[in-house]
């Protein structure tokens, strides 16, 4: 395998974009090879600008049987994620697949196993990881600088949402596509805990008129850790002030938290008060995590060493947001069994 990793782009779409940027652009040793996108264009109105001698599908498969793609990078919509790490990995190629990996543990379990029986790399792209506010948190928790975690929270609030965009927003999209990162961070931040139980709470207080069609979009999910740490994690899908992604952990020789609302320590004193600047998209807020992220995949390729998020990582995330899902069915808490995965 050559220095540079040849990578293949499925799923031309916002994020989409901007990871296939981040392999032409601001990754070392990435080459942007191959995009594939169904939307007529979509493909090569991406490369023309950043790659202009890779090619455009609009089969994800012509990817995936691409002879010099070594790894591929999925950003697709969530139905259609475990097929793909399955054909990409049983063609050999190593994968990077956006959250969730899956809709089912099943689907989940299929993907690692793919994964591990054709020896690729799997990595997925919980890129809360690789902010570093985030990550500076983590290793305090693991460095025992917190003592033992007893209380988390995770929130996310995103900068807002339309009726239009609320009106096909698929069922249960605010646990297995936004609180699933919550989910993710709250177990990295207890390093060795599993959640044994779980009780949720959602509404459509934004845009109601869409509850009849499974529409959600404020959170509030409580969990419970086996070795006795209680967490929270909420969301909402319209924060009128900016983008805001927090965590916190609270132990019994201190506390951690991470995230900032404002994009600067920059404040604006004039007659009306106080102004500070806010994000307002994930790019912006999370620019570096998302190119971390790659980075990191990249080098798991070059060096032969596992990913530090990969398939199981998913497939712990996704088993809270289903509890939540049928919490919030039955109105009840949802066991989980703490049996080691």
């Amino acid at each position: 395998m050559s220095a540079s990793v040849a990578v293949g782009l499925i799923g031309a779409g916002w994020i989409g974009r901007f990871h296939g940027e981040s392999v032409a652009l601001r990754i070392p040793g990435t080459r942007l090879v191959a995009v594939a996108d169904p939307a007529p264009g979509a493909a090569a109105s991406l490369i023309e600008p950043v790659s202009p001698d890779a090619r455009a599908y609009t089969d994800a498969l012509e990817v995936i049987t691409d002879p010099t793609v070594e790894a591929v990078l999925i950003s697709t919509p969530a139905s259609t994620h475990t097929d793909l790490v399955v054909a990409a990995a049983e063609a050999g190629k190593h994968v990077f697949c956006e959250k969730p990996m899956a809709l089912t543990l099943e689907d989940a379990d299929r993907a690692i196993g793919a994964c591990a029986a054709n020896n690729v790399a799997l990595q997925v792209g919980f890129n809360r990881r690789f902010a570093a506010d985030f990550t500076a948190a983590h290793d305090v928790i693991t460095a025992g600088g917190i003592g033992t975690p007893q209380l988390l929270r995770s929130l996310t609030r995103d900068p807002g949402i339309t009726a239009d965009v609320a009106s096909r927003v698929k069922p249960w999209t605010i646990f297995n596509e936004t609180l699933i990162h919550d989910f993710d961070a709250l177990l990295w931040l207890n390093p060795g805990a599993r959640v044994v139980e779980v009780f949720a709470q959602a509404d459509a207080l934004i845009h109601p008129q869409y509850k009849e069609q499974g529409y959600l979009d404020t959170s509030m999910v409580q969990l419970r850790f086996d070795n006795g740490a209680l967490a929270s994690a909420e969301a909402n899908f319209q924060a009128t002030y900016g983008y805001d992604v927090r965590g916190e952990v609270f132990g019994s020789g201190g506390m951690v938290s991470a995230g900032e609302v404002t994009r600067t320590a920059m404040r604006h004193y004039s007659s009306p008060g106080v102004l500070a600047d806010t994000p307002r998209v994930n790019i912006e807020l999370f620019h570096d995590a998302y190119v971390a992220q790659l980075a990191h995949f990249a080098d798991c390729i070059r060096s032969g060493s596992a990913p530090s998020v990969d398939g199981l990582d998913a497939r712990n995330a996704l088993e809270i947001a289903l509890a939540a899902k049928e919490s919030v069915e039955t109105g009840l808490p949802v066991s989980l069994l703490a049996v080691p995965q």
